[in-house]
């Protein structure tokens, strides 16, 4: 019996416009920048425009992304709500997969933006068994102090005691396949800052995602006990929003792409790997086969890396040791520069920048509960 397990940061699943790139340029995107809209009716216009006209593409695209990831249980980061939800599912997932995500879970958390994560199931694996979810329960409420996590680089970030830990939420869900358990966290951690800001914006955001981390450990071992959750089956799967290594990429399109791997002296997902509570399955691939992302700042600052993770427990992880995860690379658009051998062919209709599957690529594996 085997089920497969995936997360995906969808990016921006959203049913709303967002209008402020009329008085805010940053907010402004770049293909309204080419024109002079002085009427804040007709730029709302344009801008309402533009986005219905890109979304069709993009969602058959992402949901592309999932059809080829071929999850039982998909863990969903960046949704609006839930209608949004039901209407991708029904309007293109559908069309890929059919009756396949009947199952839908979504608590709303404490995102600014109002994006979420979620949770997409099937009724039944692909080998019959019975996917159920027994319960359902959302940490967005917990605070650094409830949760005891709380240190003095948080205070110095000016975050306070009483302060939520989780930017958007760590949804936890128990459900049985086949009658087994498996524990899920969902989590969407806090980002790395805008691209547009000075410094080393994740060097400068890593104490609120150590906090999370925490917290995320912290409910675990307050669930099963530090003892004993080692033993059990649970995953924690979403964006992370941090990585342990990266692949430098050097070069231009004209002169050819290098790629180095390298290894980060810090991170906050050292929590997890820490006295091998939880193993980044990933890992498991080549060194520089493992990124989910693309980062990129012009040619002097580029990398690929992995910021969408499944995190398996030790015993989850052994019961499972010859199993490697997929990575789903086929919607990344062709500005993307992928290391020899990793190739791949991309959606029809996937552009230089855009429309893409998401910025982000699926992850998913199978595993033996």
């Amino acid at each position: 019996m085997s089920v497969r397990l995936a997360t995906f940061n969808i990016e921006n699943l959203v049913t709303r416009f967002d209008f402020s790139g009329f008085r805010n340029q940053l907010r402004q995107d770049r293909v309204l920048r080419l024109y002079d809209v002085n009427d804040k009716d007709a730029y709302q216009q344009m801008e309402q425009a533009r986005v219905i006209a890109a979304t069709d593409d993009t969602r058959q695209l992402s949901a592309l992304a999932i059809a080829d990831a071929d999850a039982d249980i998909l863990c969903l980061q960046e949704v609006d709500n839930m209608p949004a939800l039901h209407a991708f599912e029904y309007g293109y997932l559908f069309r890929m997969v059919g009756n396949g995500y009947l199952q839908k879970y979504l608590i709303e958390g404490n995102d600014t933006r109002g994006i979420d994560v979620a949770v997409l199931m099937r009724e039944k694996t692909r080998h019959g068994e019975t996917i159920e979810l027994v319960d359902i329960r959302s940490h967005a409420m917990q605070t650094y102090q409830d949760l005891d996590v709380f240190d003095e680089t948080l205070a110095a970030a000016m975050v306070k005691p009483h302060d939520k830990v989780f930017k958007r939420d760590c949804l936890e869900l128990d459900i049985r396949i086949g009658g087994r358990p498996l524990t899920l966290y969902v989590v969407h951690f806090k980002s790395m800052g805008n691209a547009r800001e000075s410094g080393d914006g994740r060097l400068g955001t890593m104490p609120v995602r150590m906090a999370e981390a925490r917290a995320v450990r912290r409910i675990i071992e307050q669930r099963f006990g530090a003892e004993h959750a080692a033993r059990k089956n649970f995953a924690i799967c979403g964006d992370m929003n941090d990585y342990q290594e990266k692949v430098v990429v050097s070069g231009t399109r004209r002169s050819g792409h290098a790629f180095t791997y390298q290894r980060e002296e810090n991170s906050a997902l050292d929590v997890f790997s820490a006295e091998g509570f939880a193993e980044n399955v990933v890992r498991r691939r080549g060194e520089l086969d493992r990124w989910t992302l693309y980062h990129s700042r012009g040619p002097q600052e580029q990398h690929l890396c992995q910021l969408d993770y499944i995190w398996l427990s030790s015993a989850l992880a052994a019961r499972n040791a010859k199993m490697i995860p997929e990575i789903i690379r086929d919607g990344q658009p062709y500005r993307t520069p992928f290391p020899p051998g990793q190739e791949v062919e991309r959606y029809p209709r996937i552009g230089w920048d855009r429309p893409k599957a998401s910025d982000h690529c699926p992850v998913v594996v199978e595993l033996s509960l």
